[in-house]
């Protein structure tokens, strides 16, 4: 088990920048954005992607170093069996398509999620998408699919108990399970955004997002655009991280950083 690049928020203080480490992202909205020009949900989600490649560019311009997004969670299957065969089929022609684009961009892409789920083809293309990248050193692009953050929680459990099958209950702690989380490679999310109206985290990075700054907007995803995503980051750059501590405590501590 690989070690993780950094502790939980509710154990330290993390670092912050006035550009964010990690932006995480629920791209709602497709399909309303579809219905509201008449046209097959189908056709919400082709246009996502797009906008995905523009935020894909755009954060690696920034600087920002991981950008998560959610594109198919553990409830989706519940949608008409239309739209998922599309989204499956979408998600295929993307990994076939956009891969090498990312590989000539320095970009590492991994997946999270229980892709068991997925066809035999979408899980090798899956691996071959992450071997291609592994060794790239620019953003990490990561695409939560078939995800669900009581699902991540729950194998994070199993998981450290098939490592520690004698553990004493009372010497678990937060440490503990970390490594065994799928988002173990990556800082907590600074930023997380939800697109299309809807206030809540609907499942998504559920031990992860314990304090991310969240940002929500009306847009549909499909008119989220480069300029939207800028806002989103200027939002950020007004709030004030406490982690748990006071305003003044933090006014002391840029005063002393400045001494």
């Amino acid at each position: 088990m690989s070690k993780p690049i950094i502790a939980s928020s509710t154990l330290i203080i993390p670092e912050t920048h006035i550009i964010p480490t990690h932006v995480a992202i629920i791209m709602d909205g497709n399909g309303r954005w579809a219905s509201q020009r008449f046209l097959p949900r189908v056709a919400g989600h082709t246009k996502g992607l797009e906008v995905v490649k523009k935020m894909v560019e755009e954060s690696a311009r920034l600087g920002i170093k991981y950008l998560t997004l959610f594109a198919f969670s553990s409830e989706n299957w519940r949608r008409p069996k239309e739209e998922v065969n599309f989204l499956m089929s979408l998600f295929l022609k993307a990994l076939e398509k956009e891969v090498v684009k990312l590989h000539s961009n320095n970009i590492k892409l991994k997946l999270i999620g229980d892709i068991s789920a997925f066809t035999a083809e979408i899980q090798e293309k899956i691996s071959k998408a992450e071997l291609l990248t592994v060794n790239n050193t620019g953003l990490v692009l990561t695409i939560a699919a078939n995800y669900g953050g009581r699902w991540d929680i729950l194998n994070a459990i199993r998981n450290f108990l098939q490592n520690n099958p004698s553990v004493d209950p009372n010497q678990i702690d937060e440490s503990s399970l970390t490594p065994y989380f799928s988002m173990s490679f990556a800082p907590e999310p600074d930023l997380f955004i939800r697109t299309g109206g809807e206030q809540r985290v609907s499942n998504f990075l559920l031990w992860q997002l314990a304090y991310t700054e969240m940002y929500f907007t009306e847009k549909f995803w499909p008119d989220f655009g480069v300029e939207s995503f800028n806002d989103s980051l200027k939002w950020y750059r007004q709030r004030e991280r406490r982690f748990g501590q006071t305003s003044h405590q933090l006014v002391e501590k840029t005063e002393i950083n400045h001494a």
